[in-house]
C-alpha cells in the first residue's frame, strides 16, 4: 500500500497543478515548442505577473524546463506525461461539450427516449 500511496500523491500533485485554467493555457502555448515569457503572456492573454507565477510553479514541479538567454527567459515542456494527461482529459471533456451542444432531436435518432 505504501507504493500506491506514493503514486496517489504524485497523481494528486499533477491534478492540483492542472486545476488552474491559466496553467492549461500555458501548457497549450508551449505544446508548439519553447517560448519566451513574453510570447507566453501574449498567447495566454493574462498579465506578466500572473503568467510568471504559474510558470514558476510549473517549473518547480518539474513540468517545465527553463533557460535564460540574456534578459529573456524561455520555457519548454519538460514532462510530456503531463501533456498527455491533459490532452486525454481535454479530449474527453470536449467530446461531452459537443454532445451537450447537439439538438435534442439529433440525440433521439441515436438513442430513443423510454416513455
Amino acid at each position: 500500500m505504501e507504493e500506491l500511496d506514493r503514486v496517489f500523491e504524485k497523481v494528486s500533485h499533477y491534478f492540483s497543478l492542472l486545476s488552474e485554467p491559466t496553467r492549461l493555457r500555458i501548457l497549450h502555448a508551449l505544446c508548439g515548442g519553447e517560448r519566451s515569457v513574453s510570447e507566453v503572456v501574449t498567447q495566454v492573454g493574462s498579465s506578466q505577473t500572473n503568467v510568471s507565477r504559474h510558470l514558476g510553479a510549473m517549473y518547480q514541479a518539474g513540468v517545465l524546463a527553463r533557460r535564460r538567454d540574456g534578459n529573456q527567459v524561455y520555457y519548454a515542456i519538460a514532462d510530456s506525461g503531463v501533456v498527455e494527461i491533459c490532452r486525454a482529459v481535454c479530449v474527453q471533456v470536449a467530446g461531452r461539450i459537443e454532445e451537450e451542444a447537439l439538438p435534442e432531436r439529433a440525440v433521439d435518432g441515436f438513442m430513443p427516449r423510454v416513455n
